[in-house]
């Protein structure tokens, strides 16, 4: 892409109602549109990012088996009120609206009850499980208080897995794997040294769930850790009873902030049982399906990596997720030439900041804002000794490769 083509602008400034460092940064380098509180579009850049994180997660899902699909947001008040769920009492992060022909629907907050709903139309025999399907879809949340940016809003994307299950054995050895499919997608997202399987309260459910917490200093939630990090805790359920469990005491454990970017759940019957998703099992009787629920925040994610590696010059994208893997700047006329034969030659990995009317001084400090993990410079001065400056966005790092190094290095991308 080229910058003199590329819809978005970068500004020294960030809406003066927006308190988040993350929003912040992510407004002034062009990656997101702050429609109101708690609302945010994605520009070309940050659509880049969106997508690239939503790959990965899809990769680790369907490692697992999982199967991709994609529901509506509509939700049907009929499906909700036999699981007692429609009552703003019981879920308080509703938005309701009425249709012109009568009638109400809600916008999801989550899907348990219509897929449960679906899947009677699709699962009848014990040959039909187990089943797990997940999608990437927008969910709406009425929060009061929408802040943090993208960690917290009212309108997000979000990854959801459901498991259906023969039984709870079937269904707890998927747990496992689930929980180990997400710990490589933070892996591989460099958030593996920072977050952590926390356990937090099952609900009705189960005695435990599990939460993916990272760590982070603006983190909403607190969690407690022991000294080797091997047993976190989320405050809602650090007691003495729940430290019985684990054969430790308080003593053991430190505070921490952190930010929950995934949670697993045991949901059993609770959906299955009142919505009717029922098979029939090898020896011929009626069972209900067991099932599990398994998220991760996609909007939430990329909110939290912009604020735990951003610095104070601005962005710093994991080089896996970044919109782009080089901002290329050319400098004089055989700098600028020479940078649009490697455009040209690649254009998928460049932003080339192609701009004739912006200052030198300005492309760096824009590519330093956009946190793009490499900036290329190639100048009239570097090709005198055939070499291309390059500068490592995580580390600051800068060195001189020849030309020819360099291209071999695009090479590989192809």
């Amino acid at each position: 892409m080229k910058r003199s083509e590329l819809f978005t602008k970068t500004s020294k400034t960030a809406p003066a109602d927006e308190v988040s460092k993350n929003a912040q940064l992510l407004i002034r380098a062009g990656f997101v549109h702050k429609e109101m509180a708690g609302a945010y579009d994605y520009l070309p850049l940050g659509v880049r990012v969106i997508e690239n994180i939503k790959q990965i997660v899809r990769e680790e899902m369907n490692a697992i088996k999982g199967q991709e699909m994609s529901m509506t947001t509509l939700q049907r008040r009929e499906i909700w009120e036999i699981t007692d769920r429609w009552d703003a009492e019981k879920v308080d992060v509703w938005f309701k609206t009425n249709l012109n022909t009568g009638g109400e629907l809600g916008l999801a907050p989550t899907h348990e009850e219509p897929i449960t709903d679906m899947l009677r139309q699709h699962i009848n025999s014990y040959k039909d499980l187990p089943l797990y399907v997940y999608q990437f879809q927008t969910k709406f949340r009425n929060e009061p208080r929408p802040k943090s940016g993208l960690m917290r809003g009212r309108e997000f994307l979000m990854k959801d897995m459901y498991d259906f299950s023969l039984d709870k054995a079937q269904h707890e050895a998927f747990y496992e794997r689930a929980a180990a499919a997400y710990t490589k997608v933070y892996e591989r997202l460099d958030l593996g040294d920072c977050t952590y399987k926390t356990f937090a309260s099952g609900g009705v459910f189960s005695k435990y769930s599990h939460e993916y917490q990272t760590i982070l200093d603006v983190g909403e939630d607190t969690i407690y850790m022991n000294a080797d990090k091997t047993l976190c805790i989320n405050q809602e359920v650090f007691t003495d009873e729940v430290l019985a469990d684990f054969g430790a005491q308080k003593a053991d454990f430190t505070a921490h902030s952190g930010s929950e970017v995934g949670n697993i759940f045991s949901l059993g019957y609770k959906y299955s049982e009142p919505l009717g998703l029922e098979f029939t099992d090898q020896d011929g009787n009626r069972q209900y399906a067991y099932m599990g629920c398994y998220g991760i925040g996609i909007s939430r994610l990329m909110g939290v990596i912009a604020e735990k590696f951003a610095d104070s010059k601005g962005l710093v994208w994991p080089e896996i997720i970044a919109p782009f893997k080089y901002y290329l700047i050319g400098l004089g006329e055989k700098g600028v030439k020479k940078c649009a034969e490697l455009y040209e030659a690649h254009p998928n990995l460049f932003l080339w900041d192609d701009r004739e009317d912006a200052r030198a001084g300005e492309k760096f400090a824009d590519a330093e804002l956009m946190g793009i993990p490499y900036r290329i410079v190639i100048s009239d001065k570097t090709l005198t000794d055939d070499k291309v400056e390059i500068t490592t966005r995580m580390s600051s790092e800068t060195k001189l490769l020849t030309v020819t190094e360099f291209t071999n290095k695009l090479g590989q991308y192809k």
